[in-house]
């Protein structure tokens, strides 16, 4: 895991897409804090967990220890790929790991294949309980928590 400079995690839910942004020296601080979060679609007791995972956040704050971070509509996908390929561009130098939902992959793999140095994966992809997992639980647990709150 040490091998990246940044991390970002991208995902998509039902109309929302957001990603979030994290220097490789924040994940030592924000793992102890995540260790409760699940996978959104394995959960049997959804609004429970939502709300608990909120107040984690909060408590925690789990979003300060993020470079950048961005929940919009899935209207907004050129911004965000625009923000996410100007972020590519500034930081060529370094070695970036991007997670993307599956739904999302083909289209963002094409944009960005050839701008600076990055790992494009599939966020099904990822194996179950590694660190990546772990991180990419932090935005789908969001998305889920923005969509939920625009009905």
């Amino acid at each position: 895991m040490s091998d990246f400079d940044y991390y970002i995690f991208i995902d998509y839910s039902e109309e929302v897409l957001g990603y979030f942004i994290i220097k490789k020296e924040e994940i030592v601080n924000i793992m102890p804090k995540i260790s409760k979060f699940s996978h959104y679609r394995e959960l049997k007791y959804k609004k429970a967990y939502l709300n608990s995972i909120r107040r984690i956040i909060e408590e925690n704050k789990i979003i300060e220890s993020f470079l950048k971070l961005k929940i919009t509509e899935i209207r907004h996908t050129l911004e965000i790929y625009a923000d996410l390929v100007e972020f590519l561009k500034n930081n060529s130098d370094s070695l970036i790991f991007i997670s993307i939902d599956d739904n999302q992959y083909s289209n963002f793999e094409r944009l960005v294949k050839n701008v600076g140095n990055n790992k494009i994966v599939k966020e099904g992809q990822l194996k179950k309980y590694s660190k990546e997992y772990k991180l990419s639980l932090i935005i789908d647990t969001l998305v889920n928590i923005k969509r939920l709150k625009k009905k």
